[in-house]
């Protein structure tokens, strides 16, 4: 999710004069609930992708990751999974025009992927681990006709 530190947005307004860095902690301050509302936005369309498996059985978790990422950045977001499960890992941007993907690695950094899809603001994939442990899903913003795009990931199992 979207994190801010008050120390560093201090420490960065030091060399203002008093008003300047009043209107710019008043833009911050305003500008943050749309920023952390797009994380969330980002969430509803992640759900919305897990749906049709919810729909075929799959307990969808209430864990969820998220943040913004710039076109081709990639975040590696580690979860515990289980031999014998089969998971979907569901990616959604609430920006439309963005193209996103989702891998999943195992801990040797081999693909494991058992399928996946990309649709646009949303991707999917599906792996059923041969063995317990720490798995690696890899998001990527593939296109996007904004800087930053906002994005989560959930993930259901059965």
């Amino acid at each position: 999710m979207i994190a801010s530190s008050s120390h560093s947005c201090r420490r960065g307004l030091t060399g203002l004069t008093g008003f300047t860095a009043f209107v710019v902690l008043a833009a911050v301050v305003a500008l943050s609930p749309l920023l952390h509302a797009t994380v969330d936005d980002a969430l509803s369309f992640a759900y919305e992708a897990a749906l049709p498996y919810y729909k075929q059985g799959y307990s969808v978790r209430k864990d969820a990751w998220g943040g913004d990422l710039a076109v081709h950045q990639k975040k590696a977001v580690s979860s515990q999974l289980f031999k014998g499960n089969d998971y979907w890992f569901l990616m959604g941007s609430d920006l439309k025009g963005a193209s996103l993907s989702v891998h999943i690695y195992d801990d040797k950094g081999n693909l494991v992927d058992a399928e996946s899809w990309q649709r646009g603001r949303f991707a999917g994939v599906r792996v059923s681990p041969k063995a317990t442990g720490t798995y690696f899903a890899i998001v990527q913003i593939l296109k996007s006709p904004e800087e930053r795009t906002p994005w989560a990931l959930v993930y259901g199992y059965k």
